[in-house]
């Protein structure tokens, strides 16, 4: 009997060395699973340096292309970088629905796993379609010597909005256990959008030019003379609601309310891969302050920043709920944690809203500024009248 144990300990043995992710014959406390972990150790370290040679061939091409006598804005070389990236990211969407195939399973498997979410595709084809195009423009009129400080600041906020939700997601989620080298080269993703926001905000506005004695008579209006004003004020005060209640949904509220919305109209929130709860938190603790600013700003005279700040959100409210809205319909999300048929408008239009909202402020701000100028004193005023007469 023991050589014909023997026997069989070195077929298995052999069935192991040729296939070692095979666990079928192997004993569990030497399955094929711990070779398989140690390769994918080891490969992604290669990929993670294969991307940073990449992305510092492109910043190289790009500065030897640029004449050095051209007073470039840095933020071209940003600008350029990150549209290179957003061709990656579209070609990623479209494999992941099958429009295409053989470009980005390698990767995906040993570098960034994460990125065959719902959640992930729907942001690629964000960064692929809608960033690729305001890039374009950006570009565009910065050498026709035109201003893009505003389009600038819709990307800022998009940008800066899939990066918070983007790399927290994937490190409290379910591929939080597995994250690989290469998912670090997502930092300086993460970074340049804030140093970019940050050089936009410093920048002067350009706002039109309007007569004193408009301002002051628009300034002078109550919330109550303004409707329009006051619409977005409800709506704005309608999106705070909602954000506290989602918060709360994901932070496992106790209340019949939470329960039944969690699992009635939006599972979603409680998907494993963790990008719904991070965006609910993050809705909770920086765009309901945000919306409790621009609430104060439709009320009060005179503030200028929400020209400047309603864009900022507005691209990133728009991105976040793009995500959120396309990933719990996604065919890749789960069944049970898909938006129900029965759910459907009620869910989607609440979720629209949300997106809509933002916009339509920054386009009240844009098209009508004066109410958010300076406010003129009284002696300038009638000073400027005189001299008229």
């Amino acid at each position: 009997m023991r050589p014909a144990a023997r026997g069989k300990r070195r077929v298995s043995a052999a069935v192991f060395l040729s296939n070692p992710f095979r666990g079928v014959e192997v004993p569990e406390a030497n399955t094929g699973e711990e070779t398989h972990c140690s390769l994918q150790a080891h490969i992604p370290l290669p990929i993670l340096g294969m991307g940073m040679v990449v992305l510092g061939f492109v910043v190289l091409l790009l500065l030897i292309t640029v004449p050095t006598k051209m007073n470039v804005d840095p933020l071209f070389y940003v600008f350029a970088v990150f549209s290179f990236t957003c061709a990656v990211g579209l070609t990623n969407a479209l494999e992941q629905d099958g429009f295409i195939s053989g470009f980005m399973g390698f990767y995906i498997k040993m570098g960034e796993p994460h990125l065959s979410t719902a959640y992930a595709v729907m942001m690629s084809y964000w960064e692929g379609i809608v960033h690729l195009v305001l890039f374009l423009t950006i570009i565009h009129r910065m050498f026709r010597g035109k201003s893009y400080r505003s389009l600038a600041l819709l990307w800022a906020g998009s940008s800066i909005a899939h990066q918070i939700v983007h790399i927290p997601g994937v490190v409290i989620g379910k591929y939080g256990a597995n994250i690989r080298p290469a998912f670090w080269r997502n930092v300086p993703f993460f970074l340049v959008p804030f140093w970019a926001a940050s050089l936009l905000f410093s920048r002067p506005r350009e706002v039109p030019v309007i007569p004193a004695d408009k301002i002051s008579v628009e300034q002078k209006k109550g919330l109550l003379s303004r409707p329009v004003d006051l619409l977005l004020s409800v709506l704005l005060l309608g999106a705070m609601a909602f954000s506290v209640f989602r918060g709360f949904v994901v932070l496992d509220c106790p209340l019949d309310t939470c329960f039944t919305y969690v699992y009635q109209y939006e599972p979603y929130l409680k998907d494993p891969v963790g990008f719904p709860r991070v965006m609910m938190l993050v809705y909770l603790f920086y765009a309901l302050p945000l919306l409790t600013v621009f609430t104060y700003g439709l009320k009060t005279p005179g503030c200028g920043w929400m020209l400047d700040w309603t864009l900022f959100f507005a691209g990133a409210m728009a991105q976040a709920q793009w995500c959120h809205i396309g990933a719990s319909l996604h065919s890749r999300t789960p069944f049970t944690y898909r938006v129900p048929a029965d759910k459907w408008w009620p869910v989607i239009t609440l979720n629209v809203l949300l997106a809509a909202v933002p916009a339509l402020l920054a386009l009240r701000c844009h098209a009508n500024p004066t109410y958010f100028m300076k406010p003129v004193p009284e002696g300038r005023t009638n000073n400027e009248k005189k001299k008229k007469n």
